[in-house]
């Protein structure tokens, strides 16, 4: 009973796709243009001169669309070179916008929270950095077109003091370079 059931599901998923495809060729025919007028084509015309159709102007190309540069921050768990799963749209974004001008370089500028030693910290902004632009290049963006480099506790966008502030540090900055 279990084979029959088996093979009758085979048989309705392969008659489904028989019949998709049948359709399609139905939609691949053009069928040929009817005469105007059956009475005019029985009659005998006068010579005609050929004239070249003309060919229709190429429409205009659509405007190109400025990518924007306005990146936000890429942010990072506690001691970690690890992407969030939350950073992939913007990353993603990032990317996009990067490929519209193969030419354009970037700088990818790790930071650290203040916790750890210096040593550790700017060895984990280096890390962060690079995790960034491995994505990046995952993505498609040129790896000669980024450069990764990891600051430690340099430049804190906000307080370190408090567990508010030490989160918004740990990040990653997408800057266009002049």
């Amino acid at each position: 009973m279990k084979f029959i059931r088996s093979s009758y599901t085979f048989i309705i998923v392969l008659s489904a796709l028989i019949a998709l495809q049948a359709c399609k060729a139905k939609k691949l025919i053009q069928k040929p243009a009817a005469p105007a007028d059956t009475a005019k084509a029985a009659a005998p015309a006068a010579p005609v001169q050929e004239t070249k159709p003309e060919t229709p102007a190429p429409p205009p190309a659509p405007p190109v669309e400025k990518p924007d540069y306005n990146f936000s921050n890429i942010q990072f768990e506690f001691d970690s070179g690890i992407l969030k799963t939350d950073s992939y749209p913007a990353l993603d974004k990032a990317a996009s916008a990067m490929k519209m001008d193969p030419s354009v370089k970037f700088l990818l500028n790790g930071y650290a929270s203040e916790e750890g030693t210096p040593e550790h910290n700017m060895t984990l902004s280096q890390d962060r950095a690079n995790s960034v632009k491995e994505y990046l290049v995952n993505s498609g963006v040129s790896s000669a077109n980024l450069t990764a480099k990891g600051y430690g506790t340099a430049n804190p966008v906000a307080d370190n003091s408090t567990d508010a502030g030490k989160v918004l540090n740990r990040r990653v900055e997408i800057h266009k370079q002049n």
